[in-house]
């Protein structure tokens, strides 16, 4: 920081900035600063702004994204240059296709004079551009403000995703004019569907004779969630969700019919085939489609906050576009129960879906398999207890065998997939509810993507349980291996003692050695706040059995029964 700004009252880019990202109510920065970060690093010093130091840029990026999914709030991350640059990339595709509001800042070696050639210079603006919303470079102090209330804006409004400003080591330290304007947030509404398109749209539920509700990852809002157990409430039209659309209405209302976490193939699948109109709420593209349209199948009416990406499988024969929680007030409004409506298959679909979730899910067999798992961790975490999942076989289970209460209480990502970002995930939920139990749930090999950040909870003094799903392989992968008929090869590999490399970061961990101690270790581990880390191992042989065998057999018989 120069004598000058401490003398005259003007501010260097690096406060300037700050004073930017403080007007913007940003608490939190996740980050690993550089040397060309420092004097935003002083700025941050001075401010209100909590600086959360990580062990790794991706794990930062992945906390703010979570931040901007948990909080509807931009969420904020910073790297230095070039490689540190380069380590936030996974982070901004996960915010991207996930519809995460956040923010990346990264540093740069002087852009108006610099006497170290091209080390460590890459062109980190382009490089972010097809990954981002909005990716700009500073080159003047004065244009700080501006350029950083048009990122804010961006990176919030539907739908939602990551921009990244550049921020040089020289224009951090520059100082900016004495009248330069900082702006404040826009309190724009998002506008609301036509009423002609709401009108047809009833007519169409009104018209169908067994009419189903989708509800997708768009949905995912707090406003949108309200709005929608108005809607279930008031025309007692059955639901199901996509992966990304779990909890959005509590999943033991008596009107769910499950979660289309397969591609085909389970019960879900039978009420979605014989659906004549499915209201498709919130659905974005980035999941798997949840069903597949054929010309003169079944109708559908789009219902989100944009029109729909329409390709060979998804062509909605009508669409609401507009701001989705009015939207679904007004359809619940004016709907009602409907004479002609006939919701006598789904209630048979989702008594054999509730049968089936409960064949085996208290086995005692050890290794323990994956109903027992997700049947256990279900009984420990309460109403608004939350659980982070990480990518691997294990999300499938949960995704259909575990039941949501409340929104945002499942965090899994079906749009990235990446793996690593299970804990990190869970660590933001801690940070964000420190009285809430929240539980990160990781294979084995998506926890050690990220594992140095046990460090991090520990020194933030988290209320967290990591479960660690043990197979010593990349188990989804060898179970798509064996779907295909190719030789196990390739996917097998060794692991620390998950139990000593907990100790080691001052964390606790535990080892489940008997199925019957899983609950209890778990509930113990809740109690006793802090970090703890549970080691589990899993059979993932009932994949095969269940997914590929069982499911097939079932929903045949219950298709043939229609």
């Amino acid at each position: 920081m120069t004598d000058q700004s401490r003398t005259d009252g003007a501010l260097t880019g690096g406060q300037l900035f700050v004073k930017a990202l403080e007007n913007e109510g940003v608490r939190y920065i996740f980050g690993v600063p550089g040397e060309e970060n420092l004097d935003l690093l002083e700025a941050l010093r001075e401010s209100s702004i909590q600086l959360v130091l990580n062990r790794h840029e991706q794990a930062a990026g992945f906390m703010a994204a979570t931040y901007g999914r948990l909080t509807g709030k931009v969420g904020v991350c910073l790297s230095t240059l070039g490689p540190g640059a380069t380590n936030l990339v996974t982070a901004a595709a996960y915010a991207q296709l996930g519809a995460m509001p956040m923010m990346m800042i990264s540093g740069q070696k002087p852009i108006k004079s610099s006497k170290q050639g091209l080390f460590q210079i890459l062109d980190v603006v382009d490089l972010m551009r097809p990954l981002t919303k909005y990716t700009r470079q500073i080159s003047n102090a004065n244009t700080i403000p501006a350029k950083l209330r048009e990122a804010f804006r961006l990176a919030a409004e539907e739908r939602p995703g990551a921009v990244h400003l550049e921020l040089p080591e020289d224009i951090a330290a520059e100082l900016a004019a004495p009248d330069t304007h900082i702006f404040d947030p826009s309190d724009a509404r998002r506008p609301t569907a036509s009423e002609k398109s709401l009108q047809k749209a009833a007519e169409m539920i009104r018209s169908a004779r067994h009419p189903l509700i989708m509800i997708g990852a768009g949905a995912n809002r707090k406003r949108v969630s309200q709005a929608l157990i108005h809607l279930v409430n008031t025309t007692d039209i059955p639901f199901f969700t996509t992966q990304m659309g779990k909890g959005v209405v509590d999943e033991r209302h008596p009107r769910y019919i499950g979660n289309a976490a397969l591609s085909s193939g389970d019960f879900v699948h039978c009420a979605i085939d014989h659906a004549d109109l499915v209201i498709n709420v919130g659905h974005d593209v980035v999941e798997k489609p949840p069903f597949f349209m054929q010309p003169g199948g079944k109708q559908v009416i789009h219902v989100n906050f944009s029109g729909a990406d329409v390709d060979p499988v998804y062509f909605p024969q009508h669409e609401v576009v507009g701001d989705i929680a009015n939207s679904v007030e007004w359809l619940a409004d004016n709907c009602g129960r409907c004479a002609s409506h006939d919701f006598t298959e789904f209630m048979r679909v989702k008594a054999a879906l509730e049968a089936h979730l409960e064949d085996r899910c208290e086995d005692d067999g050890f290794p323990v398999i994956p109903q027992r798992i997700v049947h256990d961790v279900r009984k420990v975490m309460p109403d608004d207890g939350i659980i982070a999942l990480d990518n691997g076989m294990y999300k499938l289970w949960f995704a259909r065998n575990y039941k949501a209460y409340d929104n945002n209480t499942v965090l899994l990502d079906n749009a990235l997939a990446s793996m690593g970002a299970g804990l990190p995930s869970a660590m933001m939920a801690a940070m964000l509810y420190p009285k809430q139990r929240v539980m990160a749930i990781c294979g084995d090999g998506g926890f050690m993507m990220n594992s140095q950040e046990l460090e991090t909870a520990v020194r933030l003094k988290l209320n967290l349980v990591i479960l660690i799903i043990n197979d010593s392989a990349y188990g989804m992968i060898k179970w798509k291996q064996a779907q295909e008929g190719f030789a196990n090869f390739g996917l097998d590999y060794g692991n620390p003692d998950f139990v000593r490399y907990a100790e080691s970061y001052g964390a606790t961990g535990h080892r489940v050695t008997e199925t019957a101690q899983l609950e209890p270790t778990l509930e113990k581990a809740m109690k006793a706040g802090g970090v703890h880390l549970v080691d589990v191992p899993v059979d993932y042989r009932e994949n095969d059995r269940v997914f590929n065998r069982e499911l097939a057999e079932l929903t045949r018989d219950l298709n043939a029964n229609c």
